[in-house]
Order: structure tokens, then C-alpha cells, then sequence
């Protein structure tokens, strides 16, 4: 830190109390100085032959026949007075970054010019500043960040503009010529490592980032957009000091960010921080997981719905980078209705946005299909984050159905390869949504193709008493043609029965469920278990004789149903372990029928 002493005489300012201050003399004082709450008793002759402003008040002071002068609205105080009058009596006093602003300011009320005395207070402190102040990293930003309570005379002195001129000058130096200390603790360096003197090695080029952090949000501002003019500093160089200054002053506690004391001056400081994001709005400048935290700050503060859309904008354009986590935004006030824990709505938003702004990708030379290949695993990690989302929010009992099919299908089908995460949101949503009407349940179980299913998760379907009949159905249909291709039937159902041997199957939703059939339902029924009890008696010769949960029996109707439309094709008959056999003239439409003339569930025990 630079100082800069002044005067040769001792000091012999002496205090009586905390509110007099004296000068020990042989000579007794002739003027009363007051400065806020402190009496200054001194001489006039000291003080006029270097204030101009004192001698034209201690003239009227003696013609007024009094010895008492008031200040008003002194820059700096007492303290700042304190130095000035040292200064007049010629004795010692010391210059540092910390009192320059207030002296300087002191010094300018009192007129302390060069017209006065040569070499005069004013003079020499601006000696002071362009000499050492200003070529001072570390100087500059404290006589900047001590500025702040002297305005508007340090603005009208110019000390704040020469200050973020130099702070803006400084930080777009080439690293390998700074020579000047700095701070930087990065986790590359040691815990809490401070550099304080210049190293052999070339400083990073984000050496002035942490500095800049202690500044006052309208001081900072001010100082990035001085930085960002000269056209030196990178976009991503930008987002980093912003991401960094937002770490080092927004609040990770929801009551220290929305708080009566905290709620203003955080939507001062968020506002502050999106209006200084970099002009380039591509992931090069900031990354999403940033944005998506200011974006719900942002909402939290209330901040300006215009500054919204802009993170908004800006997220949608990397949205397949962000995490479950990220997506998690509070909603937005409405003031109408229930509300659901997480803004839903405004997901939906960034998800459409992002998918409009790819969906004019097309393949064409090498580049472009390079180009295209990328653009599709993005899609696909959108795809992922949107399923994510739906099985995090699929909980809440406010969500209504329209709001998760049109996130749903706001993926393209490019971005949905498997729909293991869809189902599984799904099932989610039926087991917190019971009272689902069947129309209802039928429109969501449509979002997912269960030819896109794995066969974990078709095996995990098949037996989910939650599912429709028919989407049942459909999936045992779909596994049995992915396993004819390369397993025989049979065998595949003998793996099936030799896991069920060593973990029997559980039923998702052990409750039990009541079920009003019709007429035409029981005689339906009544086919369906003549079919079911054939297909027991097959079980039981491969198995053992192995109980199996009424659901898991339906998987193995329907297997066993295929496989004997195979074999009548190829004009073969197989006779079960009962008295009867299979109908051999059972064609495809007729399972099909069988299948879907079943329009509830109900338990075969």
C-alpha cells in the first residue's frame, strides 16, 4: 500500500472528551472550529494563510464579534478537518488510500489552492494520486471503493472516473506484463492462497476478477461496463467475473434473498448482473447452470419481466446443458388458483423455445451432417433433462395432465430414442393421480411408444397393475416380437420363470382395487381365465408349478397365445398339461380382440 507523508513538525493535537480537539501551545487559541460534533480550538493565522475558505469565515466571524465557525456538511468529517488543519500548522501527517478521497474533498471545501500558498494541500495530494494512487491495482480499487460515501464530491473531482479508468486499463494488459499485485485464492492454488507479490510465473487471465468482487454493486457496474467498452476482455472472461461476483454477494438461503432488509437490494444486484451479460449470448459467454440460477433469483425478487425474458432467451439457447437441479424454478406469483411447486409453465417455455430455434438444422454436405449429428445429442440430452423434470414434478398433486403432456411432447421424437424415463415418469404420475379418469389415463399412457421401451422396463410395465389393459397388451406384444428374433419363445419364458424362482415378481401397487364388471364384461372374463387356467397348466409343468401374482399370469397368457399362432402356422398342435388344448385356429386379430375387449382390470385369483 503507498502513503505519502506530509509535513515536519510534530503532532500536537491533543483531545479532551471525544467531541474537543486542541492545539498544545504556549499561544492560546483565537477560533472555534466546529465540524459535526467536534470542537476544534486553533488559531486563525495557521489556518487563513492556507484556506481561502477559512479566511473569508474567520473574517466574518470577527466582524460579527464572535470566535466560532461552523462547518456545514463538511466532506470527510472530523477526521478529514483533522488532517487539513495538521497541515496548516505545518506538522506531520500521512497520505494513504484509505483517507486520500476524504482529505481531497476536505481540502477542496476549504479552498486549499495553489492561488493561496504554493505547493498548497490540494496540489500535493494530486501529486499523490497520478504518482502512486492510480498505478496501484490494489490502491485504486480502495480509493474507489472509499469514494462511495463522498459523492457527489468525488465525482465532480473526477477520482471515481479516474479510477475505474485506470481499473479498466489495468485488467486489459497482457497477463505476462502485469507487475502488480493481486488477490487469487482459485482452487488451482493452494486453500486461501493470496498473491501479494509478483511470482516468476504469468498471472491467468482471469487475475482480475476476485478484486473487483469487493466493490459495490453500482461501483462494479460502472467498472464492467468502462471494461467491456475497450473491446479487449472475452465473452467468457466477462460471464466468469459476473458468475464470480454473483457468488460472492446473492445469498444461498431463501430467507436472506426475498427478506424485507435483502429483497430490494438483491433485485439491484441481479438487475445489475443481467444487464452487464455479455453481448455474445451463445454458450461461450455464460453457461446455463449460471443463467438458470439468476433466472431464479430473478424470480424470487421480483425482478423486471423484460430482464426475465432476456435470461430466459438466453437459457433456451444451451437449455440441454443444464441439470434436473437447474430446472427446478419457483413459480412465478399468478395470484390465481393452486399453484404447483415448481414453474412448470415456464419449462414448458424454455423447452419450445429451444426446439424452435433447432428445428430448421438439416443434413446436407459433410459439414452440415457433422453439424446435424451434434444437434440430435443435444436433442437426445434434452430429451433426457425433460423426462427427468417430468419424473421429479410428476409428485405433485397440483400438476394437471395438460401441463405434463405438453412438456411431453414439446421433445421432438429425435430427442426421445428410448422411453424408459417417459414411463417412468408416467407411472409416477398414475400413483399420485389415482382418481385419473380412464380418458385420462389413456391420453397419458399415449405419450410413450412401448416399442421404445427396454426390456427391463417392458418386464417392469408388463406387470403394473397401474397401466391400462391395453397398454399391457400392446407391450407384451411388442417384447414377444423383439424376442422371436433371437430367442425362442419357450426359452425366453423359462428365463422369465427361473428369475421369478430366485425374486418373486412384487406388485407396484399392493392395494387392492374394486372393480364393478358388467354382464358382458364376466362372460369376457369367463373366456379369459378358460385361456388363463390352459396357460397355468403350461406354467406348472415348466415351473414346478410356480404361484405367480394374476398379473404376471396375463404376461404369460398372451406369450403362451403367440407362441401358439406360430406353431398353428406351421401347422403344428402342442397339447398342455390340462384335459383341453389351445384353440388351434386363434389368429392374430382374434389375440387382438382378446386383449382389448377388456376394458378394466380386475384380480384372477
Amino acid at each position: 500500500m503507498k502513503f505519502m507523508k506530509l509535513g515536519s513538525k510534530p503532532d500536537s493535537f491533543q483531545s479532551n472528551g471525544s467531541d474537543i480537539r486542541f492545539v498544545a501551545s504556549d499561544l492560546a487559541t483565537d477560533v472555534v472550529v466546529q465540524v459535526g460534533e467536534v470542537k476544534f480550538y486553533l488559531h486563525k493565522f495557521p489556518l487563513s494563510s492556507k484556506s481561502s475558505k477559512l479566511q473569508k469565515l474567520v473574517l466574518k466571524a470577527t466582524s460579527d464579534g464572535t470566535d466560532e465557525i461552523s462547518l456545514h456538511d463538511f466532506p470527510g468529517g472530523p477526521k478529514a478537518f483533522d488532517i487539513c488543519a495538521k497541515f496548516c500548522y505545518g506538522m506531520v501527517v500521512t497520505l494513504n488510500p484509505y483517507n486520500v478521497v476524504p482529505t481531497r474533498c476536505a481540502a477542496e471545501y476549504l479552498e486549499m489552492t495553489e492561488t493561496v500558498e504554493k505547493g498548497n494541500l490540494i496540489f500535493k495530494i494530486e501529486v499523490f494520486l497520478n504518482s502512486s494512487i492510480f498505478r496501484s491495482w490494489k490502491d485504486t480499487i480502495i480509493v474507489l471503493q472509499s469514494a462511495k460515501n463522498l459523492f457527489p464530491w468525488s465525482e465532480e473531482l473526477k477520482i471515481v472516473g479516474r479510477c475505474i479508468d485506470s481499473i479498466a486499463a489495468k485488467t486489459s494488459v497482457d497477463p505476462s506484463n502485469v507487475n502488480w499485485s493481486y488477490t487469487y485464492s482459485k482452487r488451482m492454488n493452494s486453500a486461501d492462497e493470496i498473491v501479494e507479490t509478483v511470482e516468476q510465473r504469468v498471472p491467468p487471465k482471469d487475475w482480475w476478477i476476485e478484486d473487483l468482487c469487493e466493490l459495490d454493486v453500482d461501483l462494479y457496474k460502472r467498472v464492467m461496463v468502462a471494461i467491456k467498452s475497450k473491446g479487449r476482455m472475452s465473452a467468457d472472461l466477462i460471464g466468469e467475473a459476473l458468475r464470480a461476483y454473483a457468488v460472492r454477494w446473492l445469498p444461498d438461503r431463501y430467507e436472506a434473498l426475498v427478506g424485507e432488509d435483502y429483497a430490494k437490494r438483491n433485485r439491484v444486484l441481479v438487475e445489475t448482473i443481467i444487464w452487464l451479460l455479455p453481448s455474445d449470448k451463445g454458450p461461450g459467454g455464460c453457461s446455463c447452470r449460471f443463467l438458470m440460477k439468476l433466472l431464479k433469483v430473478a424470480i424470487l425478487v421480483g425482478a423486471g419481466e423484460g430482464l426475465k425474458e432476456e435470461l430466459v432467451n438466453r437459457v433456451s439457447i444451451q437449455l440441454h446443458k443444464a441439470s434436473v437441479k437447474d430446472l427446478l424454478l419457483p413459480v412465478r406469483s399468478s395470484g390465481e388458483g393452486v399453484s404447483t411447486n415448481y414453474d412448470v409453465e415456464l419449462v414448458i417455455e424454455l423447452v419450445r423455445s429451444y426446439v424452435a430455434r433447432n428445428e430448421d438444422v438439416q443434413g446436407g454436405d459433410e459439414k452440415e451432417m457433422i453439424e446435424l449429428s451434434f444437434e440430435r445429442e443435444n436433442l437426445i440430452a434434452l430429451g433426457e433433462l425433460v423426462d427427468g423434470f417430468l419424473c421429479e414434478v410428476a409428485s405433485d398433486p397440483n400438476l394437471g395432465i395438460n401441463s405434463f403432456v405438453e412438456l411431453a411432447t414439446a421433445v421432438p421424437e429425435m430427442g426421445r430414442p428410448i422411453h424408459d424415463g417417459l414411463y417412468t415418469a408416467i407411472d409416477i404420475y398414475l400413483k399420485e393421480h389415482p382418481d385419473m379418469m380412464k380418458s385420462d389415463k389413456k391420453r397419458i399412457c399415449g405419450l410413450m411408444e412401448v416399442r421404445k421401451l427396454s426390456t427391463e422396463a417392458s418386464i417392469h410395465a408388463a406387470q403394473n397393475d397401474r397401466l391400462p389393459l391395453r397398454v399391457v397388451v400392446q407391450v407384451l406384444f411388442f417384447e414377444q416380437q423383439r424376442t422371436a428374433t433371437s430367442t425362442p419363445l419357450p426359452g425366453k419364458l423359462n428365463s422369465i420363470l427361473e428369475e421369478s424362482d430366485h425374486d418373486p415378481p412384487q406388485p407396484i401397487d399392493p392395494e387392492p382395487i374394486s372393480l364393478k364388471v358388467s354382464k358382458e364384461e364376466r362372460e369376457r372374463s369367463k373366456a379369459r381365465n378358460s385361456v388363463t387356467s390352459l396357460m397355468s397348466g403350461r406354467i406348472a409343468n415348466r415351473a414346478d408349478r410356480l404361484l405367480l401374482p394374476s398379473r404376471s399370469r396375463r404376461i404369460f397368457d398372451k406369450l403362451w397365445i403367440g407362441k401358439g399362432e406360430r406353431e398353428n402356422g406351421k401347422g403344428e398342435s402342442e397339447t398342455s398339461g390340462s384335459s383341453q388344448s389351445p384353440p388351434v385356429s386363434v389368429k392374430a386379430g382374434e389375440v387382438k380382440s382378446l386383449g382389448s375387449s377388456r376394458n378394466r382390470r380386475y384380480s384372477v385369483s
